[in-house]
């Protein structure tokens, strides 16, 4: 019988090796976290409520792992060109795991005010742990490179040039990849000065914003409810200070949503879209998750209308049903391009699946996500899925085409095709919105973070002939 060989004893006397200390609670759920993204294409702002709730981490240490979380994954192109700079190698060549300690480290060194040394020597020891001392001493030397300098100073040097390439040098700073930069350029056109605070804006945390449901409970009612305040533009919303709105009694209820401001507005936009003769027919063709339908329900039930709504993914109808409980809404579990409905509805609501550009500061790692190639496949179901709209509509009746994207591909263009291949007549959207304004020249509606505080929505109402 063999015996295993012996492990080396340390010689008497001899030195002790190193004592490594891991992540404190708050980095390490940080740290699994951007493994969870980088490596499994998991959704921060779905991984880390989960984990900290597992790990009970609450208090100082949740807001310190949230920051940490949500911020590297929005400035992860920024700080993988300063890593690299700083490295002397494309980030590409570092391995995955040691890239997003780098990151980690590198985030609290230029957008916190974390000691340097403490960023530095937290990220050295975890690296120590996971790899070895030579890899441990590759993340210090590279850490200690970027501490020598602020965000500013390696912007400066980094950054294309402002005079030469004003969208690549705003896209740099911002921290987001040109494509995107210059999508909003192109959306924004004559106002396109306002790119910088476009980018800007998707930096910044989103306010919370609720509906009332119509017939149940008014904003003000709701507003005095949850200590909130009354939107600026929805006649249903009410924005809140802070704190976890799945808490509150009303959301509890079923009495109010979780929705964004412009979601709101799209909604009833739906609602209030001329149509003679309304028989009562309404059809939302991608409703999940069921925000809109269900605010739509409650508009279609105050005139007596019935909601059919369609959601291919079978989760997300059941989300559907959930959302719309006690409201007259028939589910239905189908293609939006295949349904097998009668046509003949006076109103169809079509939110179709997007880019979700529009929505970025909700999806922290969203804009390194996304790659121009996703524009094609997207636009091509978006224009399958508004000219079913359009078939199942009746003469007179209106389909409202919403996305959550200002890309032109993924707006007027899915638009524009519909006109020329359809008998449809473009409304003006504009006074469906108000008293929303800077909605752009029309006769379709662009919301915009920074002007209105909504996600970045895109309307536009069509009339079937």
């Amino acid at each position: 019988m063999t015996r295993p060989p012996r492990r080396p004893q340390r010689p008497a006397g001899g030195p002790r090796p190193p004592r490594r200390k891991p992540l404190d609670p708050a980095r390490r759920a940080a740290f699994d976290v951007l493994q969870a993204v980088s490596q499994r294409d998991a959704y921060a702002n779905l991984a880390l409520p989960a984990l900290l709730s597992e790990r009970g981490i609450t208090g100082r240490d949740a807001a310190f792992a949230t920051e940490l979380t949500y911020g590297t994954c929005r400035v992860r192109g920024l700080l993988d060109a300063i890593i690299g700079a700083a490295a002397q190698r494309s980030p590409d060549a570092i391995n995955p795991v040691l890239l997003d300690l780098l990151r980690l480290g590198s985030y609290q060194l230029l957008r916190t005010r974390v000691d340097a040394h403490a960023a530095v020597s937290t990220t050295v020891e975890q690296a120590a742990i996971e790899f070895d001392s030579a890899r441990a001493g590759f993340v210090n030397g590279v850490l200690r490179t970027i501490s020598t300098r602020d965000e500013a100073s390696w912007t400066a040097e980094l950054a294309p040039d402002a005079a030469t390439d004003p969208i690549g040098h705003a896209a740099f700073t911002r921290a987001h990849p040109r494509w995107i930069a210059q999508a909003f350029a192109d959306a924004l056109g004559p106002a396109a000065g306002e790119l910088d605070a476009v980018l800007a804006g998707d930096d910044e945390r989103p306010q919370v914003h609720l509906a009332a449901r119509p017939g149940v409970l008014t904003a003000a009612e709701l507003a005095a409810a949850v200590d909130g305040t009354a939107g600026r533009y929805s006649p249903y919303a009410v924005y809140l200070s802070g704190g976890d709105p799945g808490r509150l009694p009303p959301v509890r209820g079923g009495q109010a949503l979780v929705q964004d401001e412009g979601s709101q507005l799209v909604a009833r936009a739906c609602a209030l879209a001329p149509v003679d003769g309304d028989t009562g027919r309404w059809l939302d063709l991608c409703a999940g998750p069921g925000g809109k339908t269900a605010l739509l329900a409650a508009l279609a039930a105050e005139t007596g209308a019935r909601v059919t709504a369609v959601e291919q993914a079978p989760q997300r109808a059941a989300l559907v049903a959930e959302n719309t409980r006690g409201l007259d809404v028939q589910v239905l579990t189908a293609d939006g391009r295949d349904t097998g409905l009668q046509p003949g509805f006076d109103r169809v609501l079509v939110d179709v699946p997007c880019t979700g550009l529009g929505a970025l500061r909700r999806r922290p790692e969203a804009r390194w996500r996304r790659q121009p190639a996703d524009i094609p496949v997207l636009a091509k179901l978006q224009r399958e899925l508004l000219s079913a709209a359009i078939t199942l509509t009746r003469p007179g009746g209106v389909v409202l085409y919403a996305t959550c994207s200002p890309h032109l591909a993924e707006t007027v263009g899915v638009v524009a095709d519909a006109l020329r291949r359809n008998p449809v007549t473009a409304l003006d959207t504009r006074p469906l919105f108000a008293p929303a304004d800077q909605l752009g020249d029309g006769p379709h509606v662009q919301l915009w973070p920074h002007r209105h505080g909504t996600d970045a929505m895109f309307a536009a109402a069509l009339q079937v002939g």
